[in-house]
């Protein structure tokens, strides 16, 4: 087989544990055809080949993104942004500057906000004093709370409060109206429905199907929106990614796109298993693993909420919250239903993934998947816990024991990115720093890792990531938490296509797999690790095919 692209002069990390280094490789209908020194794989080329001289920079696989939001932050990156805004007027500016541009929004929608980026609680006066005559709302950074205006609660249906399953709150006032605060996506979803962007949000609010069915000229419509994430997402090195949320409509888009030639990443979606739902929904885990099974669409397992995030006090938690006593919230599956669930979705040969923040959460999962072992033995599951942001010292060595994946977001350590140490360490309490965010604890016990940004919740750049994990900061009273820049780079590439069962297709540069391979601007070994975030990347490759190619660069 001949080669249609050669990489060449660069500094390779195949993460092959049997051939860690490179200097070139060889590429043709979409897979790997050589890999090793410059002149022996420069001498592979024919006429048509395309020859690449990456100027003694990176080469390493495409990044794998192990948690992320594809249909979600496609969408939102046409909302206002807040990240970075604080305070009141520079909150209203940004909010009338985008009325202006979008005088025919239905939904003033903004992303980014955080849970004091005002002086005192947020309500909906507050953002009747902005924008009174408009729908307009906020979701904060982590994707669990919204607030919205008087206008946006009145449309939705939702004013003078609602019926919402356990765990999903619209927050009442003493004067028996909404507040404006709207705690997890059952209860802020009639207020995202007013964008139009309802049937996208159903993956994870509802873990249902769109009804009556979306036509041809709406699913057009949301094809451009995942089309607009996945283009995004090139830009930043990533060849496959871990869609944590949905259900067939959305396979059914990504297919579409895969049918237009547009799927340019490899993509795995979940079925959403939801508390209401009984043992009998996995049969539609079944069938959309059945329908979606090739090396760029796939499902394969179950997504499952065990709490919510700590700022907003829904994280279930083994001890109480700080100033709340008796108070540690409830997992939105009891133990025996989430051992019995477990159990059932394993012994149909489903991986499962469960978000679980706080320690009560990661336990109750823990013992989930422990019962699951002891119903079926145990086998090549790969069941995940993701994020893992608290955790009883005695569960740390149960997760590599039962080869349990730490799936972990190394942007969500407070101060590490974006995210600023408080109000977060308040809610988590002085005595608990130490036994929060773990990292390098967790892979010195022996619990696989697989990294991952959680976009649209932060940055979806797999370089500030990686940044973050480098640098992040020692908490008072804690160990360190920082890993070395080879395990950074495996749980983003390798580390993650393992977690997902897709090892045998993509994650290491050996000759056979696929062609998914990111170049970077520079050497980031020789980086220091404070200016990895500076790095750029170059060129994306995946199946063979550039997906992004920056300008001037890699010609």
């Amino acid at each position: 087989m001949t080669p249609e692209m050669i990489l060449t002069n660069a500094r390779i990390l195949t993460m092959n544990p049997a051939d860690h280094h490179a200097e070139a490789i060889a590429i043709g209908q979409g897979r790997i055809l050589a890999i090793g020194h410059r002149r022996e794989i420069e001498d592979l080329a024919v006429p048509g080949t395309e020859v690449v001289d990456c100027g003694g920079a990176t080469v390493l696989p495409g990044f794998f993104e192990s948690h992320l939001h594809l249909v979600l932050g496609g969408a939102e990156l046409a909302h206002l942004q807040l990240t970075h805004v604080d305070g009141a007027e520079p909150l209203a500016r940004a909010f009338r500057d985008f009325a202006a541009r979008h005088p025919d929004h239905p939904l003033l929608m903004a992303q980014g906000g955080h849970y004091t980026m005002l002086d005192h609680p947020m309500t909906r006066h507050d953002l009747d004093a902005i924008i009174a005559d408009r729908p307009i709302a906020i979701g904060a950074h982590d994707h669990h709370t919204v607030w919205a205006n008087t206008a946006a609660l009145k449309a939705a249906g939702i004013l003078e409060g609602a019926a919402m399953p356990h765990g999903h709150e619209v927050v009442m006032g003493a004067d028996g109206l909404a507040t404006g605060e709207l705690r997890e996506f059952e209860a802020f979803a009639p207020v995202i429905a007013l964008g139009g962007e309802a049937r996208l949000n159903l993956g994870i609010a509802t873990g249902e199907e769109p009804s009556p069915w979306p036509d041809a000229a709406a699913q057009a419509i949301d094809r451009a929106k995942v089309a607009n994430g996945l283009a995004h997402a090139a830009r930043h090195g990533i060849t496959s990614m871990v869609n944590m949320d949905g259900n067939r409509y959305t396979l059914d888009l990504l297919r579409g796109l895969q049918a237009e030639g547009g799927l340019i990443a490899r993509v795995r979606v979940p079925f959403h298993f939801k508390p209401h739902m009984d043992l009998s929904a996995l049969d539609r885990a079944e069938t959309m693993t059945r329908d979606f099974d090739d090396d760029w669409l796939s499902s394969g397992f179950v997504k499952m909420f065990m709490d919510g995030v700590i700022d907003s006090g829904t994280a279930f938690r083994l001890d109480d919250y700080p100033g709340r006593p008796g108070y540690h919230s409830e997992p939105l599956f009891p133990g025996p239903r989430f051992n019995e669930i477990a159990a059932e979705a394993d012994r149909r040969g489903l991986q499962i993934a469960v978000h679980a923040i706080g320690d009560g959460a990661v336990r109750t999962t823990i013992d989930g998947y422990e019962a699951a072992q002891r119903a079926n033995g145990r086998r090549d599951s790969r069941h995940r816990i993701e994020h893992i942001e608290m955790i009883d010292r005695a569960d740390i060595p149960r997760l590599g024991a039962l080869g349990i994946t730490a799936s972990l977001q190394p942007p969500h350590a407070p101060g590490a990115m974006d995210f600023a140490m408080f109000p977060t360490f308040d809610a988590i309490g002085r005595n608990r720093w130490a036994d929060a965010y773990l990292c390098r604890t967790l892979a010195e016990a022996g619990a696989p890792l697989a990294f991952a940004s959680d976009w649209p919740v932060t940055d979806i750049s797999v370089l500030r990531g990686i940044q973050a994990a480098l640098t992040r900061p020692v908490y008072e009273g804690a160990e360190d938490q920082r890993v070395p820049l080879m395990q950074v780079l495996h749980a983003y590439t390798a580390g993650g296509a393992w977690a997902a069962h897709r090892d045998q297709v993509t994650g290491m540069l050996r000759p056979g797999l696929a062609a998914d391979i990111v170049v970077l601007s520079g050497d980031i070994e020789a980086t220091p690790p404070e200016a990895v975030a500076d790095l750029t990347v170059a060129l994306t490759i995946c199946g063979g095919r550039v997906t992004y190619r920056k300008g001037g660069q890699c010609s």
